[in-house]
């Protein structure tokens, strides 16, 4: 190696330590790149880590000190985390130009405008700036919970990534440029209300509705999910009358058996307060909406 390539590659182990430190779980990704450096899986030996069968790089990030150390003795690579392992939901703002595009939506703005709607700020927490320019704002997700990758759903160009994904470490760097951390190193925990948005519908406890019939728990559970998405993104003026009516809709489901009734109230009280509503406002609306609904769907419906 050359003095420089040395450097590079020590200053780059550094990083990958530090995170693992933190806790994250980390891969080596090819230098100057943001892909994989691990093989895949038509190339693989069925030795070393894949002794037992092909490993993909969430199942072979880590944290050990000395794995990391052997990975980046080889070559400067960049750093990858594994977002799931590691306990992370980290949020990725594009910018227009990494969309390809003038016309494409601003991340930054369109997330921005979401935690306006639901009279919240702007999270305060761990953020990189990517080598595209746009941001990395990292949280830490609840115990137990598993989030996964989202595309556009909490804003317009604003994606996440969680188990099955994977970000570029600060210090890595590609042609673009370098990603750079913005802040301090504190890494705040997932808002309620952005969980909400994210993954509104909460496991339910095993109840009278385990003899139902699984098609029908599944539709229901799509129902609660996308009526608490609505609710969590209505507007100012339109909110009440979103959530009352989402209770509405849902609570055929309560009737029938198919979710007890305090999974939908927590899911749909999370997303009114999501919206801006206070706790007492969802609390009152839910209630009249669902017991109006549970009294008048007590017989199921052939099509549900």
């Amino acid at each position: 190696m050359t003095q420089q390539t040395d450097d590079r590659r020590a200053s780059l182990l550094a990083t990958a330590l530090e995170a693992a430190e933190r806790g994250w779980h980390v891969f080596p990704l090819r230098p100057g790149a943001k892909v994989p450096a691990l093989h895949g899986e038509r190339t693989c030996t069925g030795s070393g880590p894949c002794a037992e069968g092909h490993r993909k790089w969430e199942q072979q990030a880590t944290t050990e000190p000395d794995r990391i150390r052997a990975a980046w003795s080889r070559a400067p690579f960049n750093v990858g985390i594994a977002t799931g392992p590691s306990g992370l939901l980290v949020i990725d703002l594009d910018t227009p130009e990494h969309k390809g595009s003038s016309d494409a939506p601003d991340g930054a703005a369109t997330f921005g405008a979401l935690c306006e709607r639901a009279g919240h700020a702007v999270p305060d927490t761990y953020r990189v700036r990517t080598a595209s320019g746009g941001t990395h704002l990292y949280f830490t997700t609840p115990p137990g919970i598993r989030m996964t990758n989202t595309q556009g759903t909490v804003a317009d160009s604003v994606d996440t990534r969680a188990w099955g994904g994977y970000v570029v470490a600060a210090g890595s760097t590609t042609p673009a440029g370098t990603y750079e951390p913005l802040c301090g190193p504190v890494v705040a925990a997932l808002p309620s209300w952005l969980q909400c948005i994210l993954q509104p519908a909460p496991k339910r406890s095993q109840g009278p509705s385990v003899a139902v019939a699984g098609q029908s728990r599944r539709y229901a559970d799509v129902a609660l999910t996308e009526e608490c998405r609505n609710v969590a993104a209505a507007q100012v003026g339109q909110r009440e009358a979103t959530l009352f009516r989402a209770a509405r809709a849902v609570g055929r489901f309560v009737a029938w058996g198919d979710l007890p009734r305090h999974v939908v109230e927590e899911a749909l009280q999370a997303g009114g307060e999501a919206a801006g509503l206070s706790a007492s406002e969802c609390r009152s609306t839910l209630r009249s909406a669902l017991d109006w609904s549970i009294a008048h769907n007590q017989n199921r419906r052939a099509t549900a």
